[in-house]
């Protein structure tokens, strides 16, 4: 089953808990390889891992969460083996998952107290003061005896994060969880996000590039099961200055630039196409430079996958 503990060194941060991925793959029955090779140290603090829908990125959040078993490879938290001990690391694991299932009809103080008598919140007064404090954490207080089915998405979302911070969790995983949400209410689930600390590794798992270039630190980029990118995301952005140009054309002309330049995104406005390329001078023909962003550095990445495969 790949490698163990005996073979991977425990990884710290002055103290603070790491997580270690060495050489994990996953192959389904089907012969899909959903990871392929990946290798990632995550250290504490807001991780982003970036990449387009079907490109592993759940099939990675759900084996770290011991949701299922890697066809090889190994995972280590905090000096625990994650593959050989699951029961271990579940003890100090928060999870969203990307489609969070509830008892619609349950309140959420109820729902809320049934979850951490789940999570080993045994004594009354304990579980009372941790479920009034999550409440009043994800600004849901006012809402606790409302039944979860008449949560808005967002609301859902914020009692998904209250759920998953029981039990003072060292390891905090998100999948996709801003996806569907309004503006107003996904800038309150980041802020929130925001809120948990540095002393906890937290993996904001999306293919939404605004949600990384607004909390991550460090990020990686995954598609086809494999990582093309990882790094701070001020460095990424600044290895591509100087790279991206931009011009705004006639949409029924996109075909033909695509044919003449290495095209890595484009988007509408007021009816008209506005195409970022690649190219490591002046590509003339009225472009003009762009300061690069976050995005850029994604579309690029997964363009030069797509050219190299």
């Amino acid at each position: 089953m790949g490698d163990t503990a005996d073979t991977l060194p425990v990884i710290t941060s002055g103290g603070r808990p790491v997580l270690q991925i060495e050489r994990l793959t996953h192959v389904y029955g089907n012969g899909t390889r959903a990871l392929d090779d990946v290798t990632l140290t995550i250290p504490p603090g807001m991780f982003g891992l970036l990449g387009p829908n079907g490109a592993g990125k759940s099939t990675l959040m759900r084996t770290i969460a011991t949701l299922q078993t890697p066809t090889s490879g190994s995972i280590m938290f905090d000096g625990i083996d994650v593959i050989a001990q699951p029961e271990l690391l579940r003890r100090t694991l928060g999870y969203l998952p990307q489609d969070f299932g509830v008892y619609p009809r349950v309140s959420a103080y109820d729902m809320l107290d049934h979850m951490a008598v789940l999570k080993g919140v045994a004594g009354r007064a304990e579980r009372k003061d941790t479920v009034e404090a999550l409440l009043n954490q994800v600004n849901l207080w006012s809402v606790r005896k409302k039944a979860l089915a008449g949560f808005s998405g967002g609301m859902r979302q914020r009692f998904g994060i209250a759920q998953a911070l029981i039990g003072n969790p060292r390891l905090i995983i998100v999948d996709e969880p801003t996806a569907g949400l309004d503006p107003e209410e996904r800038n309150r689930f980041l802020n929130l996000l925001a809120e948990i600390g540095d002393n906890v590794v937290v993996i904001l798992s999306t293919h939404i590039v605004e949600d990384v270039a607004d909390l991550c630190p460090r990020m990686a980029v995954l598609a086809s099961g494999r990582i093309l990118l990882e790094g701070p995301p001020l460095e990424l952005i600044a290895a591509t200055r100087g790279q991206v140009w931009q011009k705004t054309i006639p949409r029924d002309e996109l075909e033909a630039y695509r044919t003449r330049y290495r095209v890595i995104s484009t988007r509408l406005f007021a009816g008209r196409t506005i195409i970022h390329v690649m190219a490591d001078g002046s590509p003339g023909d009225g472009f003009e430079p762009v300061e690069g962003g976050l995005e850029d550095v994604y579309f690029s990445t997964l363009d030069a996958s797509r050219r190299a495969a």
